[in-house]
């Protein structure tokens, strides 16, 4: 048997994404007003992609050429900032790939980026860079002192040109996802479990996504796919910012609820009113979060962009962070009743003893214009 050909890479390159949450909400068309350079929105291309709506498309704009330090010596890599209207920016590093560059090459690229301080320290520099320049368009500015990762190997030309069943059959996607270079092969339930969210709209195409990064071989060259991959992964990042809000708010909650007990001011005035406030607006400002990121994209057709799409935040584990926030929304309402309501007892008794003093008062007048007299 001959044994198959080395599969080499002719034009390819790997999309770094770093998103970073750096306000509450971005005014997009003021962002775009406040950079000098070309930006454009995000627009899909591909076939029966205007079943994918963007209501207000991402905005993005090019930060220019910039040198990565990595082991074998430092690169060039062309930088692009995306804004989302949800308060997410994101920093795509692209990595060119030399052309003729083995899978075992390039698995160990990939493994190296996968946690390259240097290209993190990079996207944090840049994102800090499009703070200052768009800070007119954010509500609330912060950054978030966590990220959300994710690495897309774009290919789109393979010598030999290989069908997708041949790259799945032929290449070991399940290492170059995982970055695992060593002798030792994987098991097989292992490479199944990486590469089972897997699509083909023809057969010379192949998109194979990983919980934090996928292989997409795309000889058309149309970026639809990452662009709808770097789309669910801003959505990750947002869930994952208000979940840990809302954690933060209730632990807040329940430490001020314990200190202000057995204050003996709450005779006069209850002790909540401001945490009442405080919680009322968290629930607003999740309530109009929700709306956005879901309105990020809507599918409106069952097509392949959808399917791969709808592959992706399954995959990402999204729906999990999702019922996460969900269930916290929910307890964080039940707690703002019962905060509402020691409110309004506390109020009512405030009124009581305004009635009960008025009538002692009243009385106190009778008896003495009577005894005056």
């Amino acid at each position: 048997m001959v044994a198959a050909a080395p599969l080499l890479f002719d034009k390819a390159h790997i999309l770094c994404y770093r998103t970073f949450d750096i306000a509450e909400e971005l005014d997009l068309e003021r962002a775009r007003r406040a950079l000098s350079e070309d930006t454009r929105r995000l627009k899909l291309s591909r076939e029966n992609s205007q079943y994918l709506e963007l209501p207000n498309p991402p905005l993005a704009y090019e930060l220019g050429r910039r040198p990565l330090a990595l082991r074998d010596g430092p690169i060039t890599v062309d930088a692009t900032a995306r804004l989302f209207d949800h308060g997410a920016a994101s920093i795509i590093l692209r990595v060119p790939v030399t052309p003729g560059t083995s899978l075992e090459q390039l698995t160990r690229v990939a493994d190296e980026l996968y946690d390259s301080q240097a290209l993190e320290e990079l996207a944090v520099e840049l994102v800090e860079g499009v703070r200052k320049t768009i800070a007119p368009a954010a509500q609330a500015p912060h950054l978030w002192d966590q990220n959300e990762s994710y690495t897309v190997i774009f290919a789109e030309a393979i010598r030999g040109n290989p069908s997708a069943e041949e790259l799945r059959t032929q290449a070991d996607l399940a290492r170059l996802l995982l970055g695992e270079h060593g002798e030792t092969p994987l098991s097989r339930r292992e490479s199944e479990a990486v590469t089972q969210t897997s699509f083909s709209y023809t057969v010379n195409d192949l998109v194979v996504i990983d919980w934090n990064s996928a292989f997409v071989y795309e000889p058309s060259g149309s970026r639809d796919i990452p662009d709808l991959l770097e789309i669910a992964n801003a959505q990750l990042l947002e869930f994952r910012y208000y979940d840990t809000r809302l954690d933060e708010h209730i632990a807040r909650i329940h430490d001020e609820v314990q200190a202000k007990r057995h204050g003996w001011l709450r005779l006069f005035r209850s002790p909540y009113r401001t945490l009442t406030r405080q919680t009322l607006a968290t629930l607003v400002d999740l309530n109009e979060f929700i709306e956005r990121v879901d309105n990020s994209l809507k599918i409106i057709g069952d097509f392949y962009l959808a399917k791969v799409y709808e592959g992706a935040v399954r995959r990402m584990r999204i729906p999990a962070w999702q019922g996460s926030v969900t269930r916290k929304q929910q307890l964080l309402a039940q707690t703002y009743a019962l905060l509402k309501g020691d409110v309004d007892i506390d109020r009512s008794h405030t009124l009581e003893a305004v009635i009960v003093l008025l009538i002692v008062l009243e009385i106190f007048f009778a008896f003495f214009n009577m005894f005056s007299h």
